[in-house]
């Protein structure tokens, strides 16, 4: 008999509200520097490995703490956790905003990255047990997508807006009043929930975590800057080594950070492969498109954002209306793939570009790759938390993040080094008439080098210069754009394959019943898991009927209509002894 899930209420919606606002700052986060880091350059004078670490410290950080995070969510709160990061990250962009020297700069930065990895997680798994039915649930993640997608679009254009009549400062400034209404109104408006039978938190586990994640992100962005070199692979291979001590260490404790034995249901596979791969994409890309606009093209900051707008919107078209709208009808191997193949047709339009003309395929193009590669990653996202087992879903969405980072520090890394590879062959040749030897090394570099140094030539050297610098840069961008439409093409085929057994609901979680469906109490008394089906099996739904008492409800929907603020306990009364966990539904 089919389980009646409980349909949101008026509270749930305005929190998804909440929530998705916290997503977009965060977003706006990770971009609106960008167009900050000529002032700040300008008035604070940092080092060129300050200047890196001030770019980089609160994206390296956000990814380490992304797992931990989660995790700790799971078991002190969601809503607690999501409040104390909001604090954090309030206190921390207005610390950031009024620095004075590149080291308070990158210290401030660095805090920022630690609160934003306790909101992400925290705001992913109380979308995942504010709502039980799953048609629902996939239109919450896809709207929580669409304001991540979007995030980094508006950071750029509010960043560009911002920074022509205001100081650098206010970039960060715009955080502080986001964050004290999200500390006011999520009492009102967002239940708590947490794991009752969490076990103790494994501190060395929680480290392990951090120390492997950091140098192998910070390794594959450095690939990006400056080739492959003994540093940057000793960071890669130490975090792939301690990668592999966290993965057996989880697999030995009682109570793990995350619990391996997810990845033996193929849909959480398939989603965390999708996850990386299509991140690895669309991030790894983006970092042409906004040199071209700007070098090739000759736009402003603030032109080339607002071009980017038409991106941005279909990214959240493809995750709040188009993914929710086709996964209710449609397996999700075909809407995946679908949509992985419509983000390899917008680069294929991408790679028409020429180093004149070329604006409308960039416009066209993005779009049709951001909107379909936001699809997927609403399906990614909705199919981790879902098959994760509730009590489990922080953790999970900690997970999904970290693959998102790791998937775009790995596009950034490899599409880059690929791009300069393709750019520094095309002026392998000698120096044209009238630009010096010095220039002509310098103009190899980068684009953005040749445009500084046609600054310091003759009118007709320097049109030379960047003539030659801007058609190698195209090229750069075209070869670029095929690669990455092989990627998602090869992605697709990977989910098309991976999710062809996962049909239109959610791998165990029961369909959404009718109004007429009876809702099956909850049995207090723990079920063993049942080892004959173990393969290709996810974690079974919760009972849909909550158990009121006092101000905690228990219940594996998570009801939480006893009043704002009501905790939630995940799951039936555990009778399981101290110390020890039942196994897990996926083993």
């Amino acid at each position: 008999m089919a389980t009646a899930q409980a349909k949101a209420g008026r509270r749930e919606w305005i929190g998804l509200a909440v929530l998705v606002l916290v997503t977009l700052i965060i977003s706006m986060d990770m971009t609106v520097l960008s167009y900050a880091l000529p002032f700040i350059t300008a008035d604070l004078q940092p080092t060129g490995s300050q200047l890196l670490w001030i770019t980089d410290v609160y994206a390296f950080v956000l990814a380490g703490l992304l797992i931990p995070m989660g995790t700790l969510g799971d078991r002190i709160g969601r809503r607690r956790l999501l409040m104390i990061g909001a604090a954090v990250f309030g206190v921390a962009s207005a610390a950031t905003a009024l620095s004075t020297s590149p080291g308070m700069l990158i210290g401030t930065r660095a805090v920022m990255g630690a609160a934003g990895a306790t909101l992400m997680p925290s705001t992913m798994s109380l979308i995942r047990n504010m709502f039980h039915d799953e048609n629902e649930r996939r239109a919450a993640i896809g709207l929580w997508a669409a304001g991540f997608s979007a995030g980094g679009v508006i950071g750029l254009v509010a960043g560009g807006a911002l920074l022509q009549y205001f100081s650098w400062g206010t970039v960060f400034e715009i955080n502080v009043p986001i964050m004290l209404l999200l500390l006011v109104l999520a009492p009102l408006l967002l239940p708590e929930f947490r794991d009752p039978a969490a076990g103790r938190l494994d501190l060395l586990s929680t480290v392990l975590a951090f120390v492997a994640v950091l140098p192998m992100i910070w390794g594959v962005k450095q690939f990006a800057e400056d080739g492959v070199d003994w540093p940057q692979v000793s960071g890669v291979v130490g975090g792939l080594i301690l990668l592999a001590v966290f993965v057996l260490r989880q697999r030995r404790v009682a109570d793990p950070v995350i619990d391996v034995r997810l990845f033996r249901a193929p849909a959480f596979s398939a989603a965390v492969v999708m996850n990386v791969l299509a991140n690895f994409a669309l991030v790894g890309f983006m970092f042409f498109i906004s040199q071209y606009l700007q070098l090739v093209l000759g736009l402003r900051p603030f032109s080339a954002g607002l071009w980017s707008l038409p991106a941005a919107g279909a990214a959240g078209v493809g995750a709040a209306v188009l993914a929710p709208m086709l996964a209710q009808r449609f397996r999700r191997a075909y809407v995946a793939a679908g949509g992985l193949l419509v983000g390899a047709a917008g680069c294929l339009v991408l790679a028409q570009v020429g180093d004149e003309v070329g604006l409308t395929q960039v416009v066209v193009g993005q779009a049709l790759m951001t909107g379909g590669i936001a699809m997927v990653l609403t399906l990614s996202a909705e199919l981790i938390v879902s098959t994760a087992p509730p009590e489990r879903a922080g953790a999970a969405a900690g997970l999904s993040e970290t693959g998102s980072q790791f998937g775009a520090a790995l596009g950034v890394a490899i599409l880059g080094s690929i791009g300069t590879f393709v750019y520094r062959r095309q002026l392998s040749g000698a120096a044209p008439d009238g630009v010096p030897a010095d220039s002509w090394v310098t103009a190899r570099e980068t684009l953005g080098g040749a445009v500084e140094e046609s600054r310091t030539l003759s009118t007709t050297a320097a049109e030379t210069l960047v003539t030659v610098a801007r058609a190698a840069f195209a090229d750069e961008l075209r070869v670029a754009a095929v690669v990455s439409a092989g990627i998602l093409v090869v992605t697709a085929v990977l989910a098309a394959v991976l999710l062809r057994n996962v049909g239109v609901s959610v791998p165990g979680q029961q369909p959404a019943g009718g109004p007429d469906d009876t809702p099956t109490p909850a049995d207090p008394s723990p079920t063993p898991a049942d080892p004959t089906s173990a393969a290709g099996a996810g974690p079974v739904a919760a009972p849909a009927e909550a158990t009121a008492s006092g101000d905690t409800v228990t219940g594996g929907t998570g009801r939480a209509d006893a009043g704002p603020g009501a905790e939630i306990r995940i799951g039936p009364e555990s009778t399981t002894p101290a110390g020890h966990r039942p196994a897990h539904p996926v083993a």
